[in-house]
């Protein structure tokens, strides 16, 4: 039992430091029933999750099988600063009120995957508002400024002459010592956080806590186009809060070789489970598309309902595999004839009347499932069903 689970809570971590003492933590909960601490860390500073950030919720929910509470941090006084990893620039300070909506949305998202009876919700402003500048005053002396510098993107920022604020330097500072707060025995964090979680090691020690916490770094997940990281600015994310229908069609149009790499970091399956698939792929008893079909409906049921993810597969069967129109689409209105183009923007299909016209030269929009190639075409009077894509459809009346 100890070797499963340190496999499964070892699977798809991109580097472990002091992986002996989460043996022994384990260990102690196999054969004493002791319980240990994981932290993990997020700032609140958009209102939604997409499946990159939920990496770190599945490892979280694999240690809360094995035996962990769960240290959910909010890091609602930090996010007022601004994490600096990977950033050439000063991020901008979120107000109290953005962090507070922000951090409500989190906690509702996060309990779809972890389970709340072995999870503790904490906020890093209950710890670090107290501290005040005595407190931050002694806090700065933990670390030099030259060690500050050899990180990464501080130095390239240094030596571009990029400004740097102070209160970057203090972010690390801030994060590690909430491991000293909470006495956390492992934190994880995506591998872009390394530097901010050994903090949380140097802290331990300097405070003299009594324990040095192990660290497990996650790889960033890549996105649908399975080069760049997932990421909302990129427009290659699958939300937590897509609709079903919509989180089922964008898992099942990731490349086969990805959906291995989605099946590692977010499916709740077993390794020995995820092989079973591989194998039976490779040997042609399983075709891929039915093994990224599971994949779908697994996190579609996750995130909604397993009804929801039965009916998100029929609805995908009936409109792609059969060349019908979804059930349930938008409608809209509008008076006097309309540019297709425009028409396309204010049913909210595009984001523009050029994007538009690239998507009608690339033959990618219907009319009544009739392929359009004339960019200057006017709607006059009546009904139409518009499509670009195999996934965006919206219904126009022209009155």
């Amino acid at each position: 039992m100890l070797q499963e689970a340190l496999r499964e809570i070892q699977r798809g971590s991109a580097e472990i430091i002091d992986n002996e003492r989460i043996e022994k933590l384990l260990k102690a909960y196999f054969e004493e029933g002791k319980s240990y601490t994981v932290k993990a860390g997020f700032d609140p500073t958009a209102p939604d999750l997409h499946l990159g950030h939920t990496v770190l919720l599945q490892k979280l929910a694999t240690f809360q099988k094995y035996g962990a509470k769960i240290q959910f941090l909010i890091g609602d006084f930090t996010a007022q600063i601004g994490d600096p990893t990977g950033k050439s620039a000063t991020r901008k300070t979120l107000s109290a009120s953005q962090i507070q909506e922000n951090a409500k949305s989190y906690k509702e998202q996060v309990f779809k995957i972890l389970d709340p009876q072995k999870t503790e919700v904490v906020f890093n402003s209950e710890w670090i508002n107290p501290l005040g500048a005595t407190g931050m005053l002694s806090l700065t002396t933990t670390y030099n400024v030259a060690r500050m510098l050899e990180r990464d993107d501080f130095d390239k920022r240094y030596k571009s002459g990029t400004p740097i604020s102070i209160s970057e330097f203090i972010y690390p500072l801030l994060q590690g010592y909430d491991s000293v707060h909470l006495k956390s025995d492992i934190e994880i964090g995506g591998t872009d956080q390394k530097f901010n979680l050994l903090m949380g090691r140097h802290l331990q020690r300097a405070y003299e806590i009594g324990k040095e916490q192990s660290v497990l770094m996650m790889p960033i997940l890549e996105g649908l186009d399975g080069v760049q990281k997932m990421s909302k600015s990129l427009n290659n994310y699958i939300g937590v809060a897509d609709e079903p229908n919509d989180m089922f069609a964008k898992v099942l149009s990731v490349s086969d070789e990805l959906m291995w790499r989605y099946y590692e970091l977010l499916s709740a399956k077993t390794l020995d489970e995820i092989e079973a698939l591989k194998r039976g792929v490779t040997d042609g008893s399983l075709h891929p598309k039915v093994v990224k079909e599971e994949l779908s409906m697994e996190i579609v049921a996750r995130f909604h309902s397993t009804e929801a993810a039965k009916n998100a597969k029929e609805e995908f069967d009936r409109v792609h595999s059969q060349s019908q129109i979804p059930t349930d689409i938008e409608e809209f209105s509008c008076e006097g004839e309309i540019w297709v183009a425009k028409a396309l923007m204010d049913c909210q299909l595009t984001s523009s009347t050029s994007q538009a016209r690239r998507d009608i030269k690339q033959g990618a929009v219907k009319i009544n499932q009739e392929k359009v190639s004339d960019e200057q075409l006017q709607l006059s009077k009546g009904e139409y069903i518009l499509q670009i894509g195999k996934r965006k459809f919206a219904k126009l009346k022209v009155i």
